[in-house]
């Protein structure tokens, strides 16, 4: 095993071949862009999450004929994925803390494959739903590992733009899956879509094995790059955080209230929006495509633009607190044009509405992920993103069966989509009660934390 390296510190000289400007200096800027390869990796990761996520939602509207589950019944299979994510998150964010964003990526990987090439094996409602429990915990090791890894990787100003570069991965393979799932349905079976994109897991976790390090032990990081990074104020040594102490913590309930109000909409919204065109707009599974390839490719901006605007203003000498909050505010008032979704009888008018509101949620998650290690030390923050996660999860299940109660007994989307736009308004009111300024958590194992 390498040994850790000590702290470096900026070289005077550029290393060779650097282009001038990028050297580590008195200005501070990067001596190197290895991290980029890093956020590369996780981008992918989440691009693979998200594909094995969005297959069941694409296959719906044909499944629900074959196998003849009701839309209650279809919301409890939802449900299993969302109960048995919301334990995972909080299993995976203690498991990366402990032993590593290495390891615990990789065993979330390969766990989450496994499951989801499994669900081609099941044939009825009850055997979906414990094949979408099997993801769930699987998958939760994601964002905890993720956000993670921006932390160790990246100075504070470049991590909402790092975390937007990553969770557009989640858009990516949004609009991959129906490009593709479609044609492999239609051409093998729907079974083989499950086991092509359940495959993916084991290509991505060859390039993780061979590419990644913790920056103390990568070797393919240059001194000045690892200086770059390291160039926020230090953190106290290190020492374990029983993560139920975290509770004690406002800022602790600024995380986890804001995901239980607004993670339930971004579920919404991959579970229903398929089923949503097929019985507003009486698109077909083959025609599904183009729609959600186009709502996903606006995502996806939405994703990194959000992230930039956020580290752009940093950069320009605002707080961070202001910065984040501005752009979280921007796009909570840019997801409420999406109440009117259900009432318009244009595909198109629909499908822009709701590209703007999953833009814009990709946009308030990118720097709401960030808000964590804003104020937490880097050893907490898979534990803390693990428990806003579960709330998130928690938030989802308490919705998923609402939504499919509303729909068995209205056949109408309204009520869902009022709520979905009017969410981030209240979560944002909430963050600012709790962390007004994004105060940072000093957390003090002998006596608990205590905030400067």
């Amino acid at each position: 095993m390498n040994e850790p390296r000590p702290f470096a510190q900026p070289s005077t000289h550029p290393p060779a071949g650097m282009p001038p400007g990028l050297e580590s200096g008195a200005a501070g800027l990067p001596g190197g862009r290895f991290r980029w390869t890093v956020c590369a990796l996780l981008f992918f990761a989440t691009t693979v999450n998200y594909i094995d996520r969005q297959i069941l939602g694409l296959l719906a509207p044909l499944l629900q004929k074959e196998i003849g589950w009701s839309e209650l019944g279809y919301s409890y299979i939802v449900t299993a994925f969302q109960a048995a994510y919301a334990v995972g998150l909080v299993a995976f964010g203690w498991f990366v803390d402990r032993y590593g964003t290495k390891l615990g990526y990789s065993v979330a990987i390969v766990m989450w494959s496994l499951a989801a090439a499994g669900h081609s094996l099941v044939r009825t409602a009850f055997g979906f739903g414990t094949a979408r429990a099997a993801l769930g915990l699987a998958e939760a090791g994601n964002f905890p590992s993720a956000v993670k890894v921006v932390a160790e990787w990246f100075p504070r100003k470049e991590r909402a733009l790092a975390t937007g570069i990553f969770n557009s991965g989640s858009n990516i393979g949004a609009v991959f899956a129906p490009a593709v799932v479609p044609w492999l349905t239609v051409t093998f079976g729907w079974p083989a879509a499950f086991i092509a994109t359940g495959a993916l897991g084991f290509v991505w976790l060859a390039f993780w094995l061979l590419f990644y390090e913790h920056p103390e032990r990568q070797k393919r990081l240059r001194p000045a790059e690892f200086a770059y990074i390291h160039s926020d104020p230090l953190e106290p040594p290190a020492g374990k955080i029983p993560w139920r102490s975290l509770f004690r913590y406002r800022q602790t309930w600024a995380i986890v209230a804001g995901r239980f109000l607004t993670d339930p909409v971004w579920w919404f919204y991959l579970y229903w929006l398929p089923k949503f065109l097929n019985e507003r707009h009486h698109l077909t599974i083959t025609a599904l495509g183009l729609p959600l390839v186009v709502i996903y490719t606006v995502t996806s901006v939405g994703s990194i633009g959000g992230g930039w605007l956020s580290s752009r203003f940093i950069k320009r000498g605002w707080t961070v607190n202001r910065s984040r909050k501005l752009v979280m505010l921007i796009c909570a008032l840019c997801v409420v044009p999406i109440i009117y979704a259900s009432r318009t009888a244009d595909l198109w008018t629909s499908v822009l509405l709701i590209a703007l509101a999953a833009a814009s949620h990709q946009g308030w998650s990118a720097n709401y992920f960030t808000l964590v290690s804003d104020m937490f030390p880097k050893r907490a923050v898979g534990s803390v993103v693990g428990l806003g996660g579960m709330a998130g999860a928690a938030g989802s299940l308490l919705f998923s069966p609402f939504v499919g109660y509303i729909l068995q007994r209205t056949h109408n989307y309204l009520i869902p989509f009022v709520i979905s736009g009017l969410a981030y308004l209240a979560a944002l009111g909430v963050i600012q009660v709790l962390a007004p300024r994004l105060e940072p958590v000093a957390l003090d194992e002998s006596a608990g934390a205590r905030i400067k």
